[in-house]
């Protein structure tokens, strides 16, 4: 095994791994086996490919009394591991909105800031004054930082990397300025006008306390004849304009949903 083995692993969820095996001396002298997960089989088609990757990492200096330096790997490649393994349509793990949510926010800000850096690039402070340039709501800034912690936490968990660096950002989610509440005659003088329609939209929002940016997004339909007995009221989002309505369809967060 002075070479090392690298062998074709099967995942559940996901596509194959390439997991590459070897030993080496420890502190104690004794023989200490370590593996890495070198990439799927999307990214290395072949074992030679493969192969060739690996072999970097017997080239790597490993001293005996310091961890394994973890192999390189940017925030774009991370991102992709995270998405295959942890975002998965059949996954119920975690909700369809926030597996839409974290998706997002990958391709529409991380991937585009820190795409291009390894992880051992990212620096605290350097990504705490990027969250506070953004021209986002403080609750929008501290989702992403969160899901940057939980992208750094993905590779600590599958030995990609040693530490979080976004441990220690601040970022409050605290709102600027103070939502406008309307009181029973605003929402009144606001239904006198609107037709059926929005007026419907308008009673949701308020008796559900949704916020205005999250009414703008969605549409309201009525699957069934109006009746005194039978009237099915449903909120749709953006996805079921693109035909993909049957993924937002998922398993409750919590008990009381799942009863519903």
């Amino acid at each position: 095994m002075q070479h090392g083995s690298l062998i074709r692993s099967i995942r559940k969820h996901g596509p194959d791994v390439w997991q590459f095996r070897w030993s080496e001396t420890g502190g104690n002298g004794q023989r200490v086996y370590r593996k890495r997960v070198i990439g799927t089989v999307e990214q290395y088609s072949d074992a030679v490919e493969a192969r060739r990757f690996a072999a970097g990492i017997l080239a790597m200096p490993h001293p005996a009394d310091l961890p394994t330096k973890p192999v390189a790997m940017t925030i774009a490649e991370l991102g992709q591991h995270f998405q295959h393994r942890e975002l998965l349509r059949d996954d119920n793990w975690r909700s369809y909105s926030t597996r839409r949510n974290y998706e997002f926010n990958l391709r529409k800000w991380i991937i585009p800031r820190w795409g291009n850096y390894e992880l051992g690039e990212v620096r605290t402070i350097e990504v705490e004054s990027w969250l506070r340039s953004l021209p986002l709501a403080r609750s929008s800034c501290a989702k992403i930082r969160n899901l940057m912690s939980v992208l750094f936490n993905h590779a600590w968990r599958h030995e990609l990397f040693d530490r979080n660096p976004i441990k220690l950002v601040r970022q409050s989610a605290k709102r600027r300025v103070a939502p406008n509440v309307l009181v029973p005659a605003e929402i009144k003088l606001l239904l006198d006008h609107l037709d059926l329609r929005e007026r419907t939209l308008v009673l949701v929002a308020a008796s559900t306390f949704q916020l205005p940016t999250i009414v703008q997004r969605i549409r309201v339909s009525i699957d069934a004849p109006y009746s005194a007995s039978s009237q099915v009221l449903t909120l749709r989002d953006e996805s079921w304009r693109s035909g993909s309505h049957e993924q937002a369809i998922g398993v409750g967060r919590c008990r009381v949903s799942e009863s519903i």
